[in-house]
Parts: structure tokens; C-alpha cells; sequence
């Protein structure tokens, strides 16, 4: 039996471009930029809310600072996941480290989150218990405020980069957030909106406070952004759980690349295709392929290198290739071809 393979070099791919309809035109580094836009920006917004907290006691502050500081340790990670998935294949990791960023992202999703998400229960739990009290009303509002701003510059800046790539997938916006193999992306929108999310929630439970008087709202406030940041925590960790294991491409990425293989003669039918993610914007390509009785050993050899060739050659979506024929094959005469 021949099996075919063909792999690209240790560099990344440049973006999720779809196999087989030409290479990708998108930024390569532009992961890494939206992560460092995030990480400025909630550096500025988590000193400027634990002091915000320390000096005017609000519990609902206190949360959206460690929410804050949550998202500034994911970024972190994201970025250390960004940096060991680049790096090349070796004799003992044969299909490279890129399922490293799905690992180091998952770690960001339970472990940073949660912690986030625990504090911020404790904090509106112990206001309930012993109430305290919040004052400095306009230093809160304002901090909030400028808050809401820096975390939407960095939405955009992710929302800016999915849509690229959802227009370059032929993607909607939405299935592109969930679809996307690029976990720091993902992460990113998903915490600058929960951000913006959590920054209202304790706008809101500040104002009521100041207008009845009771702390309860606050209270109410800080349990409702752990909770927010348990929900984003929770859906993060299934996807890039989803990833680890070894997720297949959907079928946007699936469908031309099947049609590629049945379009070179010889090839009867598919009989397994396999298109499975082995990093971001990285698939391994394993199809197992019925091929004409009537085909010659080193014309099967032919067609099996021209099919994992020209799949590695046509995207940089594409990493690996491995064909298995299936089908007899006439033996070579002896003396050469005739």
C-alpha cells in the first residue's frame, strides 16, 4: 500500500484561508497585535479600578477589578500560547506544537477566569454579610467610563479581525467567533465584551445604590460578574477542550478539499476523509481513496504525490497530508512502463 505524504515548514500559517482556493492574504501577525492592544488596555484598566475600589470601598468596583486582573493574566497566557505554537516540529511532535495555543488558552479559560469569577462572588457575598458602603460616587463613574472606552477599543480591534477572516472564509460574524481555530482571537472578544458587559452591570448597581441607599444592589452587582465571568470562562474552555481532542474542519474547509481529490482522474471515490485541526489555521489532511482498477504501481505513486502535493501547494491552511489508496494495482511490467 502507498501512502503519500507532504508537509509545509515549520513557519505558521498566515490565516484561516479555506484549502484549495488559493493562499491566504491576511495579516499573520495580527493575533498578536490584538492580544497586545488587550493586555495595554486592561493593564491601564485594572490599576485604575483596584485604586478606584481601595479608595471609595465599592464591592462592585472591587469585582470589575478582579475581573480586570483576570483578563490581564489571560492575556498573558494568550500570548505564551501564541509564541510555543509557532514553534517547529521535532522527531518526538511530528505534527508540530500548535495544539499548544488550544492548551495554554483552556489553561487561561479555567484557571484565570475562575479565579476572577470566585473573588467576585466573595466580594458581593461579604457585602451582604457586612455591609459597608460605597463613597466617591464620581470617581467610580468615571473610572467605569474610561473603562468602557479602552475595552472597546480593543473590541473593535478583535471584532475588526474576525470579520476579516469570517469575509475571507465566507463566514457570518457570529459563526466565525465560534468557529474560529485561533483561540487568542476568540478569547480576546469574548473577554472585551464580557468586560464591557461587567462594566455596565456595576454602573448599574452603583447608581441604584446611591439613589435608595442600599448596598444590596452592589452586592447584587459583584455576584453578577463572577457569574459572567464563570459563563465566559466555561464556554472558552469547551472550545479549545474541542480543539484539544482534535476537532474536525466544518465543511467550508472540508467540501474542496474532497473535491480536489476527486477531481484527478483515477481517483473513483473517497471512501474516509479526515480533515482534522492540529493547531490555529493549521489541518491535517488523511483521506483514504478508492482509485482505478486499471492503474499501474507507479502511476498510483503518481497520483497519491500529485493529490498531497498539490493540496499542500494550493493552501497554507493545509499542513500535512497523508493519501492511502484503496483499490488494486497492476504491477509494473518488467522492463518499464509500456
Amino acid at each position: 500500500m502507498t501512502v503519500g505524504r507532504a508537509r509545509h515548514g515549520s513557519a505558521p500559517p498566515v490565516a484561516d484561508a479555506p484549502p484549495v482556493r488559493g493562499r491566504g492574504t491576511l495579516d499573520p501577525g495580527a493575533s498578536t497585535r490584538t492580544v497586545v492592544i488587550a493586555l495595554g488596555s486592561n493593564i491601564g484598566v485594572a490599576a485604575a479600578k483596584i485604586v478606584a475600589a481601595v479608595f471609595t470601598g465599592s464591592v462592585a468596583m472591587s469585582a470589575e477589578a478582579w475581573h480586570a486582573v483576570a483578563d490581564t493574566g489571560n492575556q498573558v497566557l494568550l500570548l505564551v500560547a501564541q509564541r510555543r505554537s509557532i514553534r517547529p516540529r521535532d522527531d518526538r511532535h511530528p505534527f508540530g506544537h500548535g495544539r499548544e495555543a488550544y492548551f495554554w488558552a483552556l489553561i487561561a479559560s479555567i484557571g484565570v477566569f475562575m479565579a476572577g469569577a470566585v473573588f467576585s462572588l466573595r466580594e458581593g457575598i461579604a457585602e451582604i454579610v457586612h455591609p459597608s458602603g460605597t463613597t466617591g460616587f464620581v470617581v467610580v463613574y468615571a473610572v467605569l467610563a474610561v473603562s468602557v472606552v479602552l475595552d472597546s477599543v480593543s473590541l473593535v480591534r478583535a471584532s475588526r479581525q474576525l470579520r476579516a477572516e469570517a469575509t475571507h472564509l465566507r463566514r457570518d460574524f457570529v459563526d466565525q467567533i465560534m468557529l474560529t481555530s485561533d483561540p487568542t482571537v476568540r478569547a480576546v472578544f469574548a473577554e472585551d465584551a464580557a468586560a464591557i458587559a461587567g462594566d455596565l452591570i456595576a454602573l448599574v448597581g452603583v447608581a441604584i445604590q446611591q439613589a435608595t441607599g442600599s448596598t444590596t444592589p452592589e452586592a447584587v452587582a459583584a455576584m453578577g460578574i463572577g457569574l459572567l465571568l464563570i459563563g465566559v470562562g466555561v464556554e472558552l474552555a469547551r472550545r479549545n477542550h474541542d480543539f484539544l481532542l482534535g476537532e474536525q474542519a466544518p465543511p467550508s474547509v472540508k467540501e474542496p478539499v474532497e473535491a480536489f481529490i476527486l477531481g484527478h482522474p483515477g481517483v473513483r471515490s473517497i471512501s474516509e476523509l479526515l480533515v482534522t485541526f492540529v493547531g490555529p489555521r493549521r489541518v491535517w489532511v488523511l483521506a483514504r481513496i478508492d482509485i482505478a482498477d486499471d492503474l499501474r504501481g507507479d502511476e498510483v505513486e503518481a497520483l497519491v504525490r500529485a493529490i498531497a502535493s498539490g493540496l499542500a501547494a494550493e493552501s497554507d491552511y493545509v499542513d500535512r497530508v497523508d493519501i492511502v489508496p484503496i483499490g488494486p494495482a497492476r504491477p509494473m511490467p518488467v522492463g518499464g512502463r509500456t
